[in-house]
């Protein structure tokens, strides 16, 4: 009952899809309808692959099509009209987890997650530094990962005064900055940011103001996350993400980051999420609906219960999660907007994508 009723307070929506497969391995699912990222999982996992081999094959898909813009280069650019590259893989078998953050000049995030997974003790490398392990382990670059159409969203927000975007709490409001803190400690940071920039111009280049925050929604900032079951029984997940539009440089989403957007366990299924990964990695939501799994929740169930919770305390947060457990039942829940997530599975005869309405 009390389950019950945070899905009332929360005006969740779960998939009336959720479905179990006569057959059900293997099994592909995913956020949006990436349909060509489905596929491509497909081909590998049903060819006999690892579950592993057709997450990273079905995400680089998604990476090379610029799904929707919001993965692989070209799209997202943030306050300084760079673009970056978020990613994860994560094997349900070993618990094992790479991922790469903030990651310039490499466009092949997933396979340079799966790098950091397997050829290194580590679980997460960032940055620019991330880009030169990648580049050493083999992936091309360094490449500008910008495109013409990331570049001219870029112009046009400068023209705008920078506006919206993702600053609170400073000053001035409607320009590009440089902004320092409202209150007495502004003539300390203006000193700080002064020599900080004389050694790095481009800091030059920040931006502020919580009344003009960008709104998140599908055409500003989104992740594609991918759970496989093959025909082993074996889970595995994965995301890629260019991050929000205009992000402040340097920010970390919730794609890189286990038990947020992806998680995965053998023994239970496994979990995606996309939307608002500043809110919702403050929860690690997918590491919750895996365990709701483990005491015996269904999928439907522990998606809903995990986005209510975020709900209670954000109300205006926008994000959605699909549920996958080990027999291939799968069900998604959403708050904030409407939601899609794509399937395929062995009784089907093609890749399907259900709705979860707001």
């Amino acid at each position: 009952m009390r389950i019950f009723l945070l899905l009332l307070h929360a005006s969740l929506v779960v998939a009336p899809g959720a479905a179990l497969s006569s057959e059900p391995f293997p099994v592909v699912v995913s956020t949006w309808p990436f349909v060509e990222a489905v596929r491509a999982a497909w081909r590998v996992v049903t060819a006999g692959f690892s579950a592993i081999d057709a997450v990273v094959d079905g995400c680089s898909t998604c990476e090379e099509l610029r799904c929707d813009g919001t993965v692989g280069p070209g799209g997202s650019p943030d306050e300084n009209g760079e673009t970056t590259l978020d990613a994860l893989l994560m094997n349900g078998s070993t618990m094992e987890v790479g991922a790469v953050a903030a990651m310039r000049f490499v466009k092949d995030g997933i396979k340079a997650a799966k790098l950091v997974m397997e050829h290194t003790e580590h679980t997460l490398i960032v940055g620019e530094m991330a880009s030169i392990f990648a580049i050493s382990m083999g992936l091309h670059g360094p490449s500008n990962l910008s495109s013409p159409e990331s570049l001219e969203k870029w112009i046009r927000w400068k023209r705008n005064s920078c506006q919206p975007n993702f600053r609170k709490n400073v000053i001035p409001t409607n320009s590009c900055g440089p902004y320092y803190l409202s209150d007495a400690a502004s003539t300390l940071a203006k000193k700080s940011l002064g020599e900080l920039g004389k050694n790095f111009p481009e800091y030059n280049m920040l931006v502020a103001s919580k009344a003009n925050y960008i709104p998140v929604g599908h055409l500003y900032h989104d992740t594609i996350s991918m759970a496989v079951i093959d025909k082993a029984g074996r889970i595995a997940v994965g995301t890629s993400t260019n991050g929000a539009t205009f992000k402040i440089p340097g920010r970390v989403g919730d794609g890189p980051i286990a038990g947020s957007s992806a998680y995965a366990d053998d023994e239970v299924g496994a979990c995606g999420a996309t939307g608002d990964g500043d809110i919702m990695m403050r929860f690690l939501p997918c590491y919750q609906v895996v365990e709701s799994m483990r005491r015996g929740m269904e999928p439907k169930l522990a998606a809903a219960d995990a986005i209510s919770r975020i709900a209670r305390k954000y109300p205006n947060f926008v994000g959605a999660i699909f549920a996958l457990n080990k027999n291939g039942v799968h069900a998604g829940a959403c708050h904030g907007w409407t939601f899609q997530y794509s399937v395929r599975t062995s009784s089907m005869k093609e890749v399907e994508v259900f709705t979860v309405e707001p």
